[in-house]
């Protein structure tokens, strides 16, 4: 059983490694993909950046005062240039000396100087060289900054909702130095390196197979108790049951078991009770036939011819136990009968010639001219049937000879023997079709093995009918033979 568990869980393993390789070499080539297009975004968006550097020099050299100018004035229009453009800003003269700091470059620079700025976001101002030889200043912040200081953006301002922007624009709206948005795997997830990946894919893999370990570890043990439990039974132990849980088909194999066990059970302990009881059957005439044989080596002409007789009936008696026993026997093994098409009618009729049984007048009409036979089933059987029951009631009903009649109602035929006997208790109704079971008193005074009910019962169960034993009116008993129509 480990093996198939083994089995079982190596192959699940082997899919979601496939799965794996499969899933990952897809994966390598978008990624591939993806960066290659980064590296073109990133390209596109350095060379911008540098084209948009050398626009703003010039354009802040063209606005600005010329040096000579006072320094207030050179002040004012940078600061002024700084709110329209929403660019933080600084001035400095060509001797390095510092013109002008706007408030927002002010509050950046002193964010870096504490080390606030986060190392990745922390991206430093650019210096601009004008022409006359003074520096430009400008700092873009990052977008987390930008939102924190109140910037919506920096740049020029956006164009109408849904227009396309030009390559390198950052997401806050503006030119920027920042790099371009970071590649995403298939449109969604974040872009993973190689080694990102092997890690993403491996502890997918180790998560499935996890979860995958339990339910086939379920499932083996399962079968690995139904092995248990088959084992057991083939050991001997006749009672031993597989627990059946469920409505897969572990559960379904199980209740097969249960119902195959049952069965087997119930044959076993039908054997042993036949050989047991047949044995205390066969002693009785054996006894009385030794004895006979003994007596008939001295006994006279007609003392022996007394005794020869007795022997005859006496094996005559064991024939007629062994015949029951050996149909018992087969019976139990529950053999598909022969279904030949019947004629209740004439059955009923040959039955009660052989055994001089009254017919019932009522059963004429029951099969009209001319219809096919509404019985199917083995005839050899049938006739066994009915011969045990009538013979049953010429034992046990006294001098008035047994009636045989016949009937039909809802889905069956019914065959019916009746006597004038002293009757069968209620509470022994039904133990009488019990093998070997006579009624107390009966055993010796009226003879019989007490197998000829009992092969009534197992003949209708084997054609899907019944028999059963009623009170009837007037005292006596009734047996009630149903079996059911054809098609």
């Amino acid at each position: 059983m480990k093996t198939l568990y083994l089995r079982i869980y190596l192959t699940v393993l082997a899919v979601l490694a496939a799965f794996a390789l499969v899933g990952g070499g897809l994966a390598k080539l978008k990624l591939d993909e993806e960066r290659e297009r980064f590296d073109q975004e990133r390209s596109r968006y350095e060379q911008n950046a540098s084209d948009r550097t050398l626009a703003w020099a010039e354009l802040i050299q063209a606005v600005l005062p010329p040096d000579e100018a006072p320094e207030v004035e050179q002040a004012a229009a940078l600061v002024s240039w700084s709110e329209r453009l929403r660019l933080p800003m600084a001035l400095d003269r060509a001797d390095g000396v510092r013109v002008v700091t706007t408030p927002l470059f002010e509050r950046l620079d002193a964010l870096r100087q504490r080390a606030e700025l986060p190392p990745r976001e922390d991206r430093g101002p650019v210096r601009l060289s004008l022409r006359d030889g003074r520096s430009l200043w400008i700092w873009r912040p990052p977008r987390p900054l930008r939102e924190a200081l109140g910037l919506p953006g920096g740049g020029p301002r956006e164009g109408p909702p849904g227009a396309d922007r030009p390559a390198g624009y950052g997401p806050g709206g503006g030119p920027g130095f920042g790099p371009p948005p970071p590649p995403r795997l298939f449109g969604g997830l974040p872009l993973l390196d190689g080694r990102g990946l092997l890690i993403a894919l491996g502890l997918l893999f180790v998560a499935i197979a996890a979860g995958a370990y339990p339910v086939v570890r379920r499932l083996t043990r399962r079968l690995e108790a139904l092995k248990a439990g088959v084992e057991a039974f083939g050991a001997g132990q006749l009672r031993r049951r597989v627990e059946a849980q469920g409505r897969d088909e572990v559960a379904a194999l199980g209740q097969s078991f249960n119902e195959a066990a049952d069965r087997i059970e119930g044959l076993i302990d039908a054997h042993r009770s036949l050989l047991a009881n047949a044995s205390h059957e066969l002693r009785s005439p054996l006894a009385r036939l030794k004895m006979a044989l003994a007596l008939a080596e001295e006994a006279g002409p007609e003392r022996a011819a007394s005794l020869r007789e007795e022997a005859r009936r006496n094996i005559a008696e064991l024939d007629a136990l062994v015949e029951e026993v050996l149909l018992a026997s087969r019976l139990d093994a529950r053999p598909e009968p022969q279904r030949e098409p019947l004629d209740p009618l004439a059955l009923a009729t040959e039955m009660a010639a052989e055994t001089d049984a009254v017919l019932d007048d009522s059963a004429w009409d029951l099969v009209p001219a001319g219809t096919e036979a509404p019985l199917r089933g083995d005839e050899r059987l049938l006739r066994r049937a009915l011969r045990n029951l009538l013979e049953n009631a010429r034992r046990y009903g006294g001098s008035a000879p047994p009636e045989l009649g016949l009937g039909r109602e809802a889905g069956a035929i019914r065959f019916w023997v009746a006597d004038r006997g002293p009757g069968v208790p209620a509470a022994e109704r039904e133990r009488i079709f019990e093998p070997f079971y006579r009624l107390p008193g009966h055993a010796e005074r009226a003879g019989g093995v007490g197998l000829g009910l009992s092969l009534v019962r197992q003949i209708a169960r084997l054609h899907g009918g019944s028999v059963v034993c009623e009170a009837r009116e007037g005292g006596g008993s009734r047996f009630v033979l149903r079996l059911p129509l054809a098609g």
